[in-house]
């Protein structure tokens, strides 16, 4: 059993803010560390493209209002945790190509973000602190440099750099930024031997997932699910042409003509254009809000997670999985190193083919024992499981 550390005051920052419609990682666990320490939860600064792009966008109109002080940038959302919109914009700056003029505009913004911080930090009197940061390569870079925290923790949970937006200059930085914080904490083992090889203080601290006390008891059925008939092989997450692989979905579909595939989730331009509108038992439902997705997975019969192989997937621990199991449903995943972990309750696919014979497989063989079996495995990943591991690392490197 892991020791929790109190008292500590601790702040983090990272790419998703805290009004984010998806669910989040550095979220779940600003509320577990919220439970025993003192947190501020910085949302991602305003930059000059979204502010352009957003008119009329509700988050921007708020975010403009904190910036020209209309509105109150610290929100104290439950004990001990507090929201902070940053009061500055920074120049959206990845476009440029030079290193030498990306650095400088990049410390920068750094330096607008760190001020913005700093008085928040009075305001809540947070003098000595943890800084927590999720993935933040650019517009987190300096930060602990600039605020000059007690630690510095560079928290990892995607393969950053195999995404285009994040390679052009986060190739270079990112490593730099995990061989200058303190601690590297990771969600799997694949994305902690990379860490590994710029800090030796890194470590994998698991994934957390969000417990339902009632996994069986179905609520009443989504409005969009009324027309869908017969099984339901199901999706929830990112419709991301990056992740999924579009091929495997529109096999499945065409393999199973008296089965439903409902897709669940924001659909990127290839999805949207893509020959699965066209296939009369493929249904997308749109994104929905992160409380309501549980209640599509009670009604789906098979899950599945049809991802890519590619150096974005093949380290990264889909918290959809937990999220499937944790209502005991059967699931069908590409099989990929960090997904070894649920060889035991999860069926793992190489081609389509595989996935077709598997859906079938998953679907006859299904019982109460194996609902209860996944259910049970899944259970045993959880926030304050994770959050204890953090701690763990925390105190036999600093204390």
């Amino acid at each position: 059993m892991n020791e929790l550390i109190t008292t500590l005051d601790i702040l983090i920052i990272g790419q998703q803010s805290w009004d984010t419609g998806i669910g989040s990682n550095c979220k779940n666990i600003a509320l577990e560390l919220s439970k025993t320490n003192r947190v501020l939860y910085v949302n991602s600064p305003l930059d000059r493209i979204t502010r352009l792009k957003g008119r009329g966008d509700v988050d921007v109109i708020r975010r403009l209002r904190v910036i020209n002080h209309k509105e109150e940038a610290l929100v104290e959302v439950q004990h001990n945790l507090w929201i902070y919109y940053p009061d500055c914009m920074v120049e959206s700056i990845n476009w440029i190509n030079s290193d030498i003029i990306f650095d400088f505009f990049n410390k920068r913004n750094n330096r607008k973000f760190a001020k913005s911080i700093a008085t928040a930090l009075s305001v809540l009197n947070f003098e000595k602190y943890v800084l927590f940061n999720d993935g933040e390569i650019f517009k987190g870079f300096y930060v602990a440099k600039l605020l000059k925290p007690t630690i510095s923790i560079y928290y990892l949970r995607d393969f950053l750099i195999g995404v285009p937006y994040w390679k052009k200059h986060g190739s270079r930085l990112e490593p730099l930024l995990i061989q200058n914080s303190d601690l590297c904490l990771c969600n799997s083992q694949y994305l902690t031997l990379y860490c590994r090889k710029y800090n030796p203080n890194s470590y994998n601290i698991g994934q957390g997932a969000e417990i339902d006390d009632q996994p069986t008891l179905k609520p009443s059925k989504p409005e969009d699910l009324e027309h869908v008939t017969g099984k339901i092989i199901g999706y929830v997450g990112a419709l991301s042409s990056a992740r999924l692989d579009i091929d495997i979905i529109v096999h499945i579909a065409l393999s199973f003509p008296s089965y439903s595939l409902v897709l669940v989730g924001y659909e990127d331009n290839e999805f949207r254009h893509s020959r699965l509108h066209s296939i009369s038992n493929v249904f997308f439902l749109g994104q929905k809000p992160t409380y309501l997705i549980s209640t599509y997975i009670r009604y789906f019969d098979v899950c599945i997670n049809p991802q890519l192989v590619n150096e974005i997937t093949l380290g990264n621990y889909p918290r959809k999985i937990d999220e499937y199991l944790l209502f005991g449903k059967p699931v069908i995943a590409t099989k990929t190193v960090s997904m070894e972990i649920f060889k035991d309750y999860v069926f793992l696919a190489e081609t389509k083919e595989e996935y077709v014979e598997l859906i079938s497989k998953a679907i006859s063989s299904d019982d109460q024992n194996l609902q209860e079996q996944r259910i049970i495995f899944a259970r045993t990943h959880t926030w304050e499981k994770s959050v204890g591991e953090m701690f763990t690392h925390i105190k036999h490197t600093f204390f």
